[in-house]
């Protein structure tokens, strides 16, 4: 049984959903090491000013009385943008290393999702009707983006791929969910967060690609450019949404 009944707070799992997903956790990438790193604030002092951000942006879309599409994908960048700075506090400052920071959020993540499960009985987002539920849903959302960036960074620096060859890897990975969901019976749901995981280390890959020099690996465009970019696309594909939005529900009234 759910409680609290809210209306459908969540956009529809389509095509466009998963562009603006991987344009706002890349942009997040490049937001939040254009605030730590290129304006030079720092990585804690980052966190607590994006996690700020966060929490007033996610009490926003808890208040909110339905799906809002500009509220909704505020609060994915606010996640976004805070686990880039959260990860690498903890990985670099902290100095974690990107296999233990991982190993820390992996536990989180999980720990996250099962209670979720038992305590609501289904990790659907289509079951997010409840007050509670939608905020299992964000901080699932914000510990699997700061997961994201640990295994982005891993992929990047350690690992010997190097962000293109990351990129690759986890494009490829996420190729092979998208085959598994019409060519076999896997779990909708279990395929689905999959995907939004890696969605985010592919994000922060494609942010190291865009950001970071030509010698290292990179297209040179810097986190100013790349950031900027990144926003433009996402505001359009939100502002089509949100203008989509209206037309959808007056025909599901009519």
């Amino acid at each position: 049984m759910i409680p609290d009944p809210l209306p459908g707070k969540l956009p529809k799992i389509a095509a466009a959903f998963w562009i603006m997903k991987i344009s706002a956790t890349t942009l997040g990438e490049t937001a939040g090491d254009l605030l730590s790193m290129t304006i030079n604030v720092g990585y804690a002092v980052s966190s607590l000013i994006l996690l700020s951000a966060f929490l007033v942006s996610l009490i926003a879309q808890l208040l909110a009385p339905r799906y809002l599409p500009p509220l909704y994908w505020l609060v994915i960048l606010a996640t976004s943008t805070a686990g880039t700075t959260i990860s690498d506090y903890m990985d670099r400052t902290l100095g974690f290393g990107y296999a233990t920071g991982s190993a820390i959020l992996i536990a989180l993540l999980v720990g996250t999702l099962v209670f979720w499960r038992i305590s609501m009985g289904s990790l659907s987002v289509d079951h997010v009707r409840s007050r509670k539920a939608e905020l299992l849903y964000w901080i699932a959302i914000l510990f699997s983006n700061t997961l994201g960036t640990a295994l982005g960074d891993y992929l990047s620096d350690s690992s010997g791929l190097g962000f293109a060859g990351g990129a690759l890897l986890i494009g490829g990975i996420l190729a092979l969910i998208l085959a598994a969901t019409y060519l076999t019976r896997i779990s909708r749901i279990a395929l689905f967060w999959l995907a939004f995981i890696l969605t985010r280390p592919f994000g922060a890959t494609i942010g190291d690609v865009l950001t970071k020099a030509p010698e290292k690996g990179g297209v040179g465009l810097g986190t100013i450019g790349s950031s900027a970019i990144l926003a433009a696309i996402l505001v359009v594909f939100v502002a089509i949404e949100t203008k989509r939005g209206p037309r959808l529900e007056a025909r599901a009234v009519g």
